[in-house]
């Protein structure tokens, strides 16, 4: 009976190893690389250890090691929205990062579209919302993505720059002390959380708790933050922007403000469009330049 038993044991242990090992290793690559940007399907790691982020990557050509650009997408409350959501690929801001030189990645955070999985980064109600959570929530997926692809042979271990979009750029806010490791910028395209609230323009939840929030990010902040909203963002207006901005720097954080054009009909999906290049593309250039690493150790 105890030769069963311990023969038993070592069965069951043979199991858990064989899932536990590909577990291990179906972190990468998912599929070839597609014409002209290198664009190419991969699995990253987020915080949650039962689901594996999926992401897109782009890469100029050469073997590297090139800086990395980690581009972070929007979010949404509502639950249906988010399990529909697309993946975020950012064609137009991610070619305007290759030509500069970047390796650009672009993974989908936990509790959104084919991912799926927990949604870690919820925020509760509209009155109470608990923006400080959520942005470190966002934070978090950001750095195991980050993190995995500094281990890259094709990505440089330092000047990693992060484009956050709305509640992608919260949580790089989130990010911007600690959590920071090898990133020399974050770009923020219309930072915040809780816009269009009851989906109406121009209305924050808990505004007082955002620009709280914002003041506490800005606590040991380490990275330069290039924080930019278009004319005619109706979630996060130019005028809110600023003060989220300013209570940013208020805590301690480096900001560099810009109202940009006016883009489209509604300017908060400025970062996703076409025209980004064309509308950001000095305040882009400008950010990826002073912040090089090179730069940064002059200064």
């Amino acid at each position: 009976m105890q030769l069963l038993k311990a023969l038993f044991a070592l069965q069951v242990l043979g199991v858990l190893c064989t899932q536990a090992a590909p577990a291990q290793e179906r972190f990468g690559a998912q599929g070839p690389e597609i014409k002209p940007d290198r664009m190419q399907q991969w699995l990253v790691p987020s915080p949650d250890p039962d689901t594996a982020a999926r992401a897109i990557l782009y890469r100029p050509p050469g073997d590297g090691p090139f800086r990395l650009a980690l581009i972070a997408h929007a979010s949404t409350q509502n639950p249906l929205r988010r399990a529909q959501m697309p993946q975020s690929e950012y064609r137009a801001l991610a070619a305007f990062l290759l030509a500069r030189g970047f390796a650009v990645l672009v993974p989908e955070r936990p509790g959104h579209g084919a991912t799926g999985g927990r949604y870690l980064e919820d925020q509760g109600d509209c009155d109470g919302a608990d923006y400080d959570s959520a942005g470190r929530a966002t934070a978090e997926a950001i750095a195991a993505a980050l993190n995995y692809m500094r281990s890259q042979s094709f990505v440089r271990q330092e000047g990693a720059v992060i484009l956050g979009h709305s509640a992608g750029a919260w949580g790089a806010l989130a990010m911007a002390g600690e959590k920071a490791k090898g990133v020399s910028a974050i770009v923020a395209f219309a930072a915040g959380r809780g816009g269009h609230a009851n989906d109406l323009p121009d209305q924050v939840c808990a505004r007082h708790s955002l620009l709280a929030t914002a003041r506490e990010f800005g606590k040991g902040a380490r990275v330069p933050v290039t924080w930019l909203v278009a004319a005619n963002d109706t979630y996060f207006s130019p005028g809110l922007s600023r003060q989220l901005a300013d209570a940013f720097r208020s805590g301690g954080g480096s900001v560099d403000f810009h109202v940009l054009a006016a883009s489209g009909s509604e300017g908060h999906w400025l970062a996703e469009t076409d025209s980004v290049a064309a509308i950001a593309g000095a305040e882009l250039g400008l950010a990826l330049k002073l912040r090089s690493p090179n730069s940064n150790r002059k200064r």
